[in-house]
C-alpha cells in the first residue's frame, strides 16, 4: 500500500512537503523540446517571436504586421488559411525520438522535457481535446514516443505544457471563427479571451488536459511554463493541480518524492517548487536548487535566420555558473517540422558534450561550495536578460563532492591562473594536498599564499573552453 497523502492544496503545505529528488540534483542538465505546428512552416520566415500562431494574425506591432504579410503571401489571408491549414505541413517525418534521445544523452543530458502543448492550444499527446498530434499532424503520440525513448536510454522523463492562457493568446484569430465548427475549440471561442481566468469553465477545462498528461504518462517532471487558476479567481485549481501530483507520486513511491515540478512564478515561496528561471541567471548561491533554462535556437521555436546571441563559449561557461550557484542546465532545442535538429544547435550540443566528458566528475553529483566563485563578470539576478559577455580566465566557479573541491576556470587561460578566494587562512581552511587538471595527467604546479591560490599554466589544456581542477585536501 502507498503513504498516506500528505500534501494540502496550500502553498503552504507544499512549501513544507515540497522535496526536489537527488536526480534532478545530480543529474545538472535536461534537454528542453519545443517541437510542433511552428516548426513546420516556412523557415525563411520572418521573426515571429516564438509566437507564429497569434502573429500570422496581424495586430498593432509590428513583427505581427509583417508575419501577417509574410502568411499571406505564403499561404494565402488569415481570413481564408488560418493556423489550422497549416497542421499538414507538419509530419515529423525524420522524427527518430530514439537516435535524439542517444545523442542527447551522449552530450551529457540526464532528463528531457518535451513540450506537451503550446499556446496554440495543439496537444502532442493522445489527448481528450480534439486538436492533438495523434488525430492529426504527424499522427503519432509524440509524449508517448519521448518517453519510451527515454526510458530505453535510463533518462528521465518531463513534460511541458504552456496551455494557460491560450484563450488570451488566440484574441486575433477569433473574428474568422464559425459556431459549430471543429475550429471553435482549437481557438477557445467557449471561453473569453480577456477575462478566462474568472471563468470556471476554462479553470477546470486547463486542470482536466493538465491531469490527463500526468495520469497517461507518468511525468518524472512535471513544467507549467505559463500562469494557472489563482487562489481569488480561479478557485485555487492551480495548487490543486500540483499538490495532486506530488501526492500521486508519494503514494506511489511509499512517501518519498521522485517528481519535480517546475514552476515561473517568482511571487510564491520558492520551497513550494522548482523555480525555472528562464533567459535569467542569479548572482548568488540560491538557497533551493533552480532550472537555468536557456534557448539554442534564438526562437524557441526552429526558424532558419533565427540567431542565438550567446556563443558556445559564453553558454558553456553559464551553465557552469548556474551550476555552482545551486542551479541545474536545460537547453531548449528546437526542432525542424520534419523532427531533426538544425546543425547549428548540434554544434552547441556537442560543445557541452565535449566540456563533460573531460569535467564531468565536477558537475555530476556535486553541490555548490561555500562561495560560488570570483571574478569580474557580474551575472545579473532574475528571469530574462541572461548574460552574454565574454567571461576571463579571472572568472572562476566552483563545485564540490566528497569532500573534493572544483575549480572551473570560465575562460582559456593565457597566463598562471590566480585564485584569491583559496589564498592561505582564507574559505578553504585545509591545507591543499594536490592539484589536478581534469583530463590530463600533467603534473600540476602550484603555490599557496595570503594573496591566494597560484595554479602555473598547464602546457596544455584538455578543454576548449572551460577548464576544471580537481583540488584535494590533507584532512
Amino acid at each position: 500500500m502507498g503513504a498516506k497523502a500528505q500534501v494540502e492544496p496550500t502553498w503552504e503545505s507544499m512549501a513544507e512537503n515540497y522535496k526536489v529528488p537527488e536526480w534532478l540534483l545530480d543529474g545538472k542538465l535536461g534537454v528542453w523540446f519545443h517541437w510542433g505546428i511552428p516548426s513546420a512552416t516556412g523557415e525563411d520566415r520572418p521573426n515571429d517571436g516564438s509566437w507564429y500562431g497569434r502573429n500570422m494574425y496581424g495586430g498593432g506591432k509590428k513583427q505581427a504586421q509583417e508575419l501577417c504579410a509574410w502568411h499571406t503571401e505564403r499561404y494565402g489571408p488569415p481570413s481564408e488559411f488560418g493556423y489550422e491549414k497549416l497542421i499538414p505541413l507538419f509530419k515529423g517525418e525524420n522524427w527518430d525520438p530514439d537516435a535524439l534521445v542517444a545523442f542527447v544523452k551522449e552530450n551529457g543530458a540526464r532528463f528531457i522535457m518535451p513540450v506537451a502543448c503550446h499556446h496554440d492550444n495543439f496537444d502532442l499527446y493522445d489527448s481528450f481535446h480534439p486538436w492533438n498530434s495523434v488525430d492529426m499532424g504527424p499522427h503519432r503520440d509524440i509524449l508517448k514516443e519521448w518517453k519510451q525513448a527515454a526510458s530505453k536510454y535510463g533518462l528521465k522523463f518531463g513534460v511541458s505544457t504552456h496551455l494557460y492562457w491560450s484563450p488570451g493568446w488566440w484574441r486575433p484569430a477569433r473574428k474568422y471563427q464559425k459556431e459549430g465548427t471543429l475550429e471553435w475549440k482549437l481557438f477557445n471561442m467557449d471561453y473569453d479571451p480577456i477575462n478566462y481566468a474568472a471563468q470556471d469553465s476554462w479553470n477546470e477545462h486547463w486542470y482536466a488536459r493538465c491531469w490527463e498528461i500526468i495520469e497517461k504518462y507518468d511525468p518524472d517532471m512535471f513544467n507549467n511554463d505559463a500562469p494557472f487558476p489563482d487562489e481569488t479567481k480561479g478557485k485555487s485549481l492551480g495548487v490543486k493541480l500540483f499538490s495532486s501530483y506530488i501526492n500521486r507520486d508519494l503514494q506511489e513511491n511509499n512517501g518519498k518524492q521522485t517528481v519535480v515540478l517546475s514552476l515561473k512564478d517568482k511571487t510564491r515561496d520558492r520551497r513550494a517548487f522548482t523555480y525555472n528561471l528562464e533567459r535569467g541567471g542569479a548572482n548568488a548561491i540560491k538557497p533551493e536548487p533552480w532550472l537555468w533554462a536557456t534557448d539554442l535556437s534564438g526562437n524557441w521555436f526552429y526558424r532558419k535566420n533565427a540567431v542565438n546571441k550567446m556563443s558556445i563559449p559564453v553558454m558553456v561557461a553559464n551553465a557552469v555558473d548556474a551550476i555552482s550557484k545551486n542551479g541545474v542546465v536545460m537547453l531548449n532545442v528546437a526542432l525542424k517540422g520534419d523532427g531533426t535538429i538544425p546543425e547549428k544547435q548540434i554544434n552547441y550540443l556537442t560543445a557541452f558534450g565535449d566540456f563533460l566528458k573531460i569535467n564531468g566528475e565536477g558537475i555530476y553529483g556535486t553541490r555548490p561550495w561555500k562561495v560560488f566563485g570570483e571574478g569580474p563578470l557580474e551575472v545579473k539576478d532574475g528571469r530574462q536578460g541572461e548574460n552574454h559577455s565574454d567571461y576571463s580566465q579571472e572568472d572562476i566557479r566552483f563545485t564540490t563532492r566528497d569532500g573534493v573541491l572544483y575549480a572551473f576556470v570560465l575562460a582559456l587561460p593565457t597566463t598562471d591562473i590566480v585564485i584569491k578566494t583559496l589564498a592561505e587562512g582564507g574559505l578553504l581552511e585545509s591545507e591543499i594536498d594536490n592539484i589536478e587538471l581534469l583530463g590530463s595527467a600533467e603534473k600540476i604546479k602550484w603555490t599557496r599564499s595570503v594573496d591566494g591560490l597560484t595554479i602555473a599554466l598547464p602546457k596544455t589544456m584538455p578543454g576548449k573552453l572551460v577548464n576544471g581542477f580537481r583540488i584535494t585536501t590533507k584532512n
